[in-house]
């Protein structure tokens, strides 16, 4: 397989030029000329499942909406942490910090797309993380009322509310054999709101983040360099959990500890990519608000960086390489490249290191234009989606996989 070179180096000197596998000419012209060369990461895209995915989505799900600061948010906190070590995941870790928030009269919000009806819908105009919304309808407020759950089974398990103080979240860590100084973060968020089971959003990530972390776990897969595994938490409420691992892990980067053992417990970042409800991509919505109720034939996976970043111009080498990666693993929907990453954990990453951000929809243009419903409503439970929802997600999963795994050049050992 031939190499190329993906550029990462800035001035601040935080990220190092990383040599990545390249894709042929043909392959980057759309040909329609099969790659048949082997790949040595293809065996662990194989071992993707979509029951394997769907279980964990239910997994989490069990937990309702694992609104931040409950007992149920915990509880799933403890789910993760045990999964990943029956994984074998190594260095299962939490992040303890504190989340304090002023009265609700006095905080800030997060740039979300206006609301300027019950009914969501506004006027054309401009969308968050500077994109362009198009048509007159907005995405909803998030679900506040428990009542517009119908399913009491549900309800009960929301009931808890949130209260002020500590937060945990759950980190593990593959390893690398050849640098394992130096790593790239796979993340996404295992809290929810809205009074259902944050199925889609963000079961649907964190599940991509577990399965990834299962298959690279495995006792016969090798990474010459290190991945970190990150199940965030505190997300719906301004990203504070990556935030806290920003500010506490970031001075770690690349130091050896203790001295001579040759363990980094926190590796020098490389790129961040977060995954954030990854299952409905059903179109716009009908004038009454309606979702489709199956995967449009347009269906893709958007792939977004931040073009105003400090790291915009690598991020958006990087974002390419993602579609590359996906023309080449995915089974079923292809990926598309936006400039407006927003609203996700990889916000507190971009200036620091290229950050991705993938997604069922563009979350400015399309989830701020109300293309997906369910998103923050009593509806993002299990009994909505279908195996072509699911499969959105998995898709996802075969693209990072596959493109994460060429970067820190992994393999099967025989």
């Amino acid at each position: 397989m031939r190499l190329g070179s993906l550029v990462m180096a800035a001035g601040c000197g935080l990220l190092t030029a990383v040599a990545v596998p390249s894709f042929s000419s043909a392959q980057r012209a759309g040909a329609a000329t099969p790659d048949t060369a082997y790949d040595p990461v293809q065996p662990l895209v194989d071992r993707l499942d979509l029951e394997r995915y769907k279980n964990t989505i239910k997994g989490l799900a069990q937990f309702g909406d694992r609104r931040q600061g409950t007992k149920r948010n915990r509880d799933a906190v403890d789910w993760i942490e045990a999964q990943l070590k029956q994984y074998g995941c190594q260095n299962v870790e939490r992040i303890t910090y504190q989340y304090n928030p002023a009265p609700p009269g006095q905080r800030g919000g997060r740039g979300r797309a206006p609301v300027t009806s019950p009914n969501g819908r506004g006027t054309p105009g401009n969308g968050p993380g500077g994109s362009r919304i198009f048509s007159d309808m907005r995405e909803r407020g998030g679900n506040n009322d428990s009542l517009s759950q119908p399913d009491p089974a549900i309800r009960a398990i929301n009931m808890e509310p949130t209260t002020p103080g500590e937060r945990q979240e759950v980190i593990c860590m593959k390893v690398g054999t050849k640098y394992p100084n130096e790593m790239y973060i796979i993340g996404g968020h295992m809290d929810g709101i809205g009074w259902g089971q944050a199925v889609n959003d963000d079961a649907s990530g964190s599940a991509i983040v577990m399965e990834l972390a299962r298959i690279f776990s495995m006792p016969d897969v090798q990474t010459e360099r290190s991945i970190r595994f990150a199940l965030w938490n505190n997300e719906e409420t301004g990203l504070n959990g990556a935030h806290a691992y920003v500010d506490q892990r970031g001075p770690m980067q690349g130091k050896e500890s203790p001295p001579g053992s040759g363990k980094y417990p926190e590796p020098k970042w490389l790129a961040m990519i977060q995954h954030d409800m990854m299952m409905v991509d059903h179109g716009p919505p009908t004038a009454d608000g309606k979702l489709a109720p199956t995967q449009r034939p347009e269906a893709d996976i958007n792939i977004e960086f931040a073009s105003t970043s400090k790291f915009g111009d690598e991020s958006m080498k990087l974002a390419f390489f993602w579609r590359a990666a996906n023309e080449k693993f995915a089974t079923h929907y292809p990926a598309s490249v936006g400039p407006h990453m927003t609203n996700t954990d990889s916000d507190p990453f971009k200036d620091l290191v290229p950050s991705l951000s993938l997604r069922e929809n563009e979350r400015g243009s399309q989830i701020g234009g109300n293309w997906d419903p369910t998103h923050h409503q009593p509806t993002d439970v299990l009994t909505t989606f279908n195996d072509k929802d699911y499969m959105l997600g998995l898709t996802s999963a075969q693209t990072t996989l596959g493109a994460v795994g060429r970067l820190v050049g992994a393999s099967v050992q025989k």
